[in-house]
């Protein structure tokens, strides 16, 4: 398998593109990664218009709106060819993205698209509609509209998509009229009031949905529902839009006020529609669950079971399946009510107990005895031979119209004699695992239960403890909700709990909820328990999957892909996998979905991760689990230093700690790190984690080393608070152990943060401390470091010498070390010193190698030879080489895009526009400083931002607009002096002087 797409490498795949829905494509089960918004944008625009040339034009369009960067057709290429190598690896080998001038095209051929298998179903429908074949219309429509799964192109942006999706959408309720149309027809009345209730919510002004509504609650003898849905009708189209309801609404009004016959559906022959037969016995439904929550869309699903007739769609078999205490059972029974009179034979239900330790497992033979029973047979007559009893079983329902549900069932080998062969019957099944073997009966419904929603949750609680004491702590009641993890049977506990404590607030309830090491506890009173539900299922683990679930317990991380099972159990990759689905397939885990680099993510919900802990604490000696956490810290360790040694190229500009690394597997190591920075940026909120759990364990060598190798993603990705946690935790636990170089390492880390925050009186002074620190253990690597830095503030404060002297020093050290990225920074920062010097010849010797140094590291070196070449660029602005300028900076551009390095593209945008500027191309140049502008906005640094508006002041006062021009250049000066550089301080004023109409004597805003 390929960790890193997630699905097997085999040839003759068919792809299924979907747009009826959030944009997605599958080769069989198995979702293909996309790549970013622009990849998701080109490739819509080409499904939109399946067979037909799509302009590159078009695209560039769609992608960026009115403001395309100069690259935005290379850009555009770089898509195409994503794209395609995306849909290779799934397993496709012909070329599905074609060049067709003047553009590209997209060839179907063998692939499905949703949007035309709807276009032909529905037209199929509307075929039979004129054929006077009323059924057949009525399941092509069914069938068009079954593939919509959600606002149509969701998640695609540009102006373009957006006004397809409405398209979409407004097509998509045209169908459902028309769909509803014919079932109207056909008799459903009473089938299609709650899709059409929900239509008039959603769509309040839409005359034709609410006739059709109207029609149906008539017709389901709710006359005086029928009559307030149309003056509900009235008050909106007279608030909304001024105007009454039109002739038909209007027409069908008064049809009803006089009960016309003519508003009765009438079968062909013209006689009035047959009434079912009332239902016979047996009749073994439990009590249905009075105002069951939520769960609309479920009970949809388990409407595909039955025909456009109302009828099982025969024999059908439904399944539903979720974690314990989800609600299986109440939803279960409650669409049986709901549908208890398509099936005038009987219903029968059995609870087989497969998941209760108090009862031994009912077997099928003895659920046969008792259904033959209750069908009527006598004891006498019920055979002895379980085979005979299951011929005769399915005997006395082959012509019957029957409804079975067996509740809580284990296995398949419980069920299989209890499938009936009769056309007219339906059996539903829950469990809390899938039963492979019933999933493949078709037709069938499958229903994995989730969780409720938090609104659907509050309301649960409102209505077991009263709606008045909930809404009087809203904030309270939905923290409770939280805390019980949305879970039915954890709120209906919590409920039950304050029901028969009036004189609790709902607040004291999450108090002590609040609690992780009591929440079970709070949980697990009474009848029911969650911690028992749990454990029922636990139990049934084998015993590998068993200890895997507890020891994802202890790893406590928001999330993780399956290689972490592979350190948990010191096993292969492989093993750990299977065991990782074993427990998605018992409802232990949830599947989020592919993350930034590919992988599949799961996570727990949080009662089944306190239930693992607890069993890990109890089932695992304390030196098993230290054991178990120390591999997996290492792993992460590894994997993640692994990630920023592929990043720089080498193990450049950083130094370790004396943990060992956990180290995987090469071909395992290169799947999960095909695409380092991704990874990092998949795993970044459990690498943060994983540095607070090894600090509060006193594991400080570990905790600073793994906090230094993510740096990079910090750095390149802006996250800031990420850094500014792990650094602070890590100096903590090392100061704690009197790691006098790990403090200093930590020191550096948070240095770095203020100096990038442009505090640089902050960041010198610890910069200060680290050097000493550093000086005292003898880490020269690690005091070069801090010296580069110490360098880049002297040169920003004016200290040009001491700058040099610092840089020197750190470059004989990166030199005697082999540390060859640091070696180009620090030659990239001296070469800055003597471009400030206005000595131009030795800038641009010392940016020359700069750029040779970082061009010998190979691909990881791309973040070096972006600092280079845009040092370089700026000698050649220096020297008036404009375009020699813009050709660097566009090099520029392409590195640091590559990267989502958005600071980095701050400075190369920035540059670009001064080249622009240099060049008299005013415009172009107003335009690429907007653009940054706008990526300076997603980086939080006023010193770059300033100089961006104080150049784009200067391009907009020679573009003729004083205005923006003077707006911008305040705006340079108010960042300059927030942070406190005086010299661009200086330069701000003196550009604010000399914009016309500036009164030099106008005092300037306070700060």
């Amino acid at each position: 398998m390929s960790v890193e797409h997630g699905f097997k490498e085999s040839a003759e795949k068919r792809l299924e593109f979907r747009l009826l829905g959030p944009l997605d494509v599958r080769a069989g089960d198995v979702q293909v990664p996309l790549g970013g918004p622009r990849h998701r944008t080109v490739l819509t625009l080409l499904l939109l218009s399946p067979g037909h040339v799509v302009p590159v034009d078009s695209l560039i369009e769609a992608v960026w709106n009115e403001r395309p960067p100069a690259t935005a057709r290379t850009q555009v290429a770089i898509c195409i060819a994503a794209l395609r190598k995306a849909f290779k690896k799934a397993g496709c080998p012909e070329e599905i993205i074609v060049t067709a001038h003047p553009g590209y095209l997209l060839r179907l051929g063998r692939h499905t698209l949703d949007t035309v298998e709807f276009a032909d179903l529905v037209a199929e429908a509307e075929a039979a509609v004129r054929d006077e074949r009323p059924a057949d219309a009525s399941r092509a429509y069914t069938e068009a509209l079954r593939l919509w799964r959600g606002r149509p192109l969701d998640g695609v942006t540009g102006h373009r998509v957006e006004d397809e999706a409405r398209r979409l959408e407004e097509l998509r309720l045209d169908t459902f009229e028309n769909a509803t149309a014919v079932r109207l027809r056909l008799g459903e009345h009473q089938r299609v009031l709650p899709d059409l209730a929900a239509m008039v919510r959603s769509h309040p002004l839409r005359e034709r949905a609410r006739h059709q509504l109207i029609t149906a609650q008539y017709r389901s003898g709710r006359r005086a529902e029928a009559l307030e849905t149309f003056q509900e009708g009235r008050r909106s189209l007279v608030e909304e839009l001024g105007i009454e309801p039109g002739p038909a609404l209007t027409e069908l009004y008064h049809a009803i006020l006089q009960d016309e016959p003519s508003l009765s559906v009438r079968e062909r022959d013209g006689g009035p529609v047959t009434p079912p037969k009332p239902v016979g016995d047996p009749l073994e439904l439990p009590p249905d669950v009075p105002g069951l929550t939520g769960r609309k869309e479920e009970l949809a699903q388990l409407g595909e079971l039955l025909a456009t007739d109302g009828t099982a769609r025969g024999p059908a078999t439904g399944l539903i399946t979720g974690v314990a205490g989800v609600g299986k059972t109440s939803l279960a029974v409650h669409w049986a009510h709901s549908v208890a009179d398509r099936f005038p034979d009987g219903q029968l239900f059995a609870d087989l107990h497969g998941y209760d330790e108090q009862v031994e497992p009912t077997t099928a033979d003895e659920v046969l005895s008792r259904f033959l029973r209750s069908l009527s047979v006598p004891t006498g007559q019920i055979p002895v031979e379980p085979e005979e009893r299951a011929a005769l079983y399915r005997s006395l329902l082959a012509d019957r119209r029957v409804l079975i549900v067996l509740d809580n069932v284990r296995s398949y080998a419980q069920v299989r004699p209890l499938l009936p062969s009769g056309g007219g019957c339906c059996v539903l099944v829950t469990g809390r695992e899938q039963i492979p073997e019933l999933v493949a009966w078709p037709p069938q419904a499958w229903v994995r239960l989730g969780l409720l929603s938090p609104y659907e949750a509050v309301e649960l609680l409102g209505r077991i403890v009263g709606e008045e004491r909930v809404a009087a702590e809203p904030g309270a009641a939905a923290t409770l909700a939280e805390l019980c993890d949305l879970l039915p049977l954890a709120l209906r506990i919590a409920g039950a709990r304050l029901a028969s404590r009036p004189h609790w607030t709902v607040a004291r309830l999450v108090r002590r909820l609040s609690d992780e090491r009591l929440r079970l506890d709070e949980l697990s009173q009474g009848e029911s328990q969650v911690r028992a539900s749990f454990a029922v299922t636990y139990r049934g683990l084998a015993e590998q999957t068993a200890r895997l679930y507890r020891r994802l317990g202890l790893l406590d991380v928001p999330d993780f892909s399956a290689w972490v099972a592979a350190p948990l159990l010191d096993t292969d990759l492989h093993t750990g996998e299977h065991l990782v689905e074993e427990l998605v397939d018992a409802q232990f885990l949830d599947v989020i979905g592919p993350d930034a680099a590919g992988h599949t993510r799961y996570r727990f919900q949080n009662l089944l991760r306190l239930f693992a802990r607890e069993l890990a604490e109890e089932e695992e000696s304390a030196e098993e689990r230290r054991a178990v956490l120390d591999r997996v810290f290492r792993a992460y360790l590894f994997l993640a230093s692994e990630a920023h040694r592929r990043s720089y190229g080498g193990d450049f500009s950083i130094i370790h700690g004396t943990v060992a690394p956990h180290r995987l597997p090469r071909e395992l190591t290169d799947a999960l790190l095909a695409r380092p920075l991704d990874w990092l940026e998949a795993e970044r909120p459990s690498l943060t984690a994983v540095v607070g759990r090894a600090a509060a364990a006193g594991l400080d060598e570990l905790a600073w080393d793994l906090t230094l190798c993510v740096l990079v993603l910090f750095e390149t990705r802006n996250y800031l608070d990420d850094w500014r946690e792990c650094a602070e935790r890590s100096l903590a636990a090392a100061r704690a152990a009197g790691n006098a170089r790990g403090e200093a390492a930590m020191l550096h880390a948070l240095g770095a943060l203020e100096m990038r925050l442009r505090d640089f009186t902050a960041a010198y002074e610890l910069f200060t401390r680290a050097l000493r620190l550093h000086e005292q253990a003898g880490e020269e690597h690690g005091r070069a470091l801090v010296l580069r830095n110490m360098a880049m503030i002297d040169e920003m404060r004016g200290e040009p010498e001491t700058a040099m002297r610092h840089s020197t020093a750190a470059l004989e050290v990166f030199r005697a070390v082999g540390d060859r990225s640091s070696e180009a920074h620090v030659l990239n920062n001296m070469a800055q010193i003597r471009l400030d010097q206005d000595d131009v010849d030795e800038a641009q010797r010392l940016s020359e190698e700069s750029v040779r140094v970082s061009a010998g590291i190979g691909e990881g070196g791309a973040r070096s030879l972006a600092l280079g070449t845009h040092r370089l660029a700026r000698v050649h602005l220096a020297r008036r080489e404009y375009d020699l300028a813009e050709e660097a900076l566009l090099r520029v551009i392409h590195i640091v895009r590559g990267q989502l390095d958005m600071l980095g593209l701050a400075h190369g945008l920035l540059a670009l526009g001064e080249a622009r500027m240099g060049a008299g191309r005013w415009r172009q140049a107003r335009v690429t400083l907007r653009q940054a502008l706008e990526v300076a906005a997603l980086v939080d640094s006023p010193l770059v931002a300033g100089r961006i508006k104080l150049a784009l002041g200067t391009a907009s006062r020679e573009c003729g607009d004083s205005a923006e021009a003077r707006r911008n250049v305040r705006g340079a000066l108010e960042d300059f002096e927030r942070i406190g550089v005086e010299e661009w301080a200086r330069r701000a004023r003196a550009a604010l002087a000399e914009l016309p109409g500036t009164n030099e004597r106008e005092p300037r805003e306070p700060n």
